[in-house]
């Protein structure tokens, strides 16, 4: 392979002797090949068709805007069935249970905005804890005592009158834990909108009642709680048909979370009478009543709590017998003392 020189001419200019330097040839060659006057490389050479390429990329262009309108398209036609089915199911009275898939697992159904909202401001609701420093809590409290005691003097918000209400300690705020200020107002939309059964269910007045009954604030509580856990209202996740049917009753019912506490707590006392349950027993009892809850709220036919047929129990008039303190005395007097047993029993 032959060399080229290099002649440099150095910076001496008396100097004319020569600088030679050998390079390879392959240092000199391009790297992608010969010049325009060296021979083409042999190798291999692909043949292309731009007429082919373009008709090619200009098909899959049109096929990717097809399938995206058949996409779309499927969606909507989904979305309507699904909002056209709810529709009908409020008109006519059908069933608000979803169907099931063949493993077993709940459908998803389609809620409208306004059930998503009322869902979300119910789902903040029970994010809100009790608070005793904040005076909208404290308020709530006191009001709480005046619809259960309308002719009785307001107590401090520390008082051992408490406890006659069904509070576990002098201080009711100690009693809230998991069940959040929503609980109590659960508790004061029952004495507003139930009033009757309210009082019936405080006094203890239904039925024949145990040595140790269970105390009637702290089981709202409970009740509450326990609630929202059956209809899984803080993940959001409507994979239940008991939460799914909840969720389609907000359309019309803004305050049936706060209904269904209602039926709930005089379906527990009902169940309470009827298995002659004591102080010990009140978790067992609140279970099965969650359990037939769920199987009325799943039912044919219910398209609203009113239509449930536990809701038949629930009395609004207030009979003039509960009106004052003097029942409460006179029944104190029928039953003894309420304190409770004091071996470990429900977890309140």
């Amino acid at each position: 392979m032959a060399s080229k020189a290099v002649r440099r001419r150095p910076a001496d200019k008396g100097s004319d002797k020569l600088m030679e330097t050998t390079m390879p040839d392959s240092v000199t060659e391009p790297l992608l090949g010969n010049s325009a006057q060296g021979s083409k490389s042999e190798g291999y050479k692909p043949t292309i068709r731009p007429d082919l390429w373009d008709g090619t990329h200009e098909c899959l262009h049109w096929a990717h805007i097809v399938s995206d309108f058949i996409t779309q398209s499927a969606k909507r036609i989904v979305n309507a069935i699904s909002q056209f089915g709810s529709l009908l199911a409020r008109l006519f009275g059908c069933s608000c249970a979803p169907q099931s898939s063949q493993h077993g697992q709940t459908m998803l159904v389609n809620l409208s905005p306004l059930q998503e909202e009322r869902l979300k401001f119910l789902r903040q609701r029970s994010n809100v804890p009790f608070d005793c420093y904040t005076v909208q809590h404290q308020d709530a409290l006191k009001e709480l005592w005046k619809l259960a005691y309308p002719d009785r003097q307001l107590p401090p918000l520390k008082s051992d009158l408490w406890k006659e209400m069904g509070w576990q300690n002098s201080d009711p705020s100690t009693d809230f834990r998991a069940g959040g200020f929503m609980s109590l107002e659960n508790l004061i939309y029952f004495a507003r909108n139930y009033p009757d059964s309210f009082h019936r269910l405080l006094y203890k007045a239904d039925g024949e009642r145990a040595e140790w009954e269970y105390p009637f604030a702290v089981a709202g509580v409970n009740i509450s709680y326990t609630l929202a856990q059956t209809l899984v209202l803080q993940s959001g996740n409507r994979s239940s048909k008991a939460s799914v049917c909840f969720a389609q009753l907000l359309e019309d019912d803004e305050m049936a979370f706060d209904n269904l506490f209602c039926v709930a707590f005089q379906m527990l006392d009902a169940q309470w009478l009827a298995r002659r349950a004591s102080y010990m027993e009140f978790n067992e009892v609140l279970k099965s009543t969650l359990v037939q809850l769920e199987q009325e709220l799943t039912s044919e036919g219910i398209s609203s709590v009113q239509n449930m047929p536990s809701f038949r129990m629930l009395r609004r008039i207030r009979s003039a017998s509960f009106i004052g303190y003097g029942f409460l005395a006179k029944f104190r007097v029928q039953r003894g003392s309420d304190s409770p047993p004091s071996s470990s029993g429900p977890v309140w």
